[in-house]
């Protein structure tokens, strides 16, 4: 059987990256198709029928959604490289909440800073440095979010480090300050490569 592999995505999605970045570690070969998402291509809206966004992953015909589940795929499937996911069953649950908690978190208050003004803006903003302080919390003296490997929560919150810039620019604030440790695990990972 052939592997054929596309990922439709647009260069700027977060969760898109998450799905890149797994395909890279694993060293898969795909066909990346560029999206516009104002205009949705017919293969996205076929691939995708329920949320019609990107991330997709298209292994073999069969479409795969949502960046998490298609980086636990990836980690599944190309299993020929070290995992991305703990080899225990507690940490592996812990690396999934993690990610559920940053894509519930990180966005939706991102947006909620954005779009407000006076007190509700600097709450948003407050909430957010302490949403990023809780992972850094999590991160604790590891390398890694994986310990000392890069894995599946790393690949999950990465990503969010492209727009470090516009939050600490609409925020007025550094995460270098408020989050030293956080800033030092991004260092780490773009190294990484």
């Amino acid at each position: 059987m052939a592997n054929e592999v596309i990922l439709l995505d647009t260069w700027a999605s977060m969760f898109g990256m998450r799905a890149r970045i797994a395909l890279a570690e694993k060293s898969v070969k795909y066909e990346y198709k560029e999206e516009d998402l104002r205009n949705k291509s017919p293969l996205l809206l076929q691939m995708n029928p329920i949320h019609n966004k990107i991330p997709v992953l298209i292994h073999n015909g069969k479409s795969i959604r949502e960046s998490a589940i298609i980086v636990q795929y990836i980690d599944e499937v190309w299993n020929d490289k070290a995992s991305f996911m703990p080899s225990d069953p507690y940490e592996r649950a812990q690396a999934r909440f993690w990610v559920d908690y940053s894509d519930k978190k990180v966005y939706d208050t991102w947006k909620k800073m954005w779009l407000s003004k006076g007190e509700e803006y600097e709450e948003g903003k407050m909430e957010l440095i302490s949403i990023f302080k809780t992972l850094e919390g999590a991160l604790s003296d590891k390398l890694f979010y994986g310990g000392d490997t890069f894995g599946f929560l790393d690949i999950g919150l990465i990503p969010f480090y492209s727009w470090f810039y516009a939050f600490e620019t609409y925020g007025n604030f550094k995460m270098e300050t408020e989050c030293p440790k956080l800033m030092a695990w991004t260092k780490r990972c773009m190294e990484k490569r």
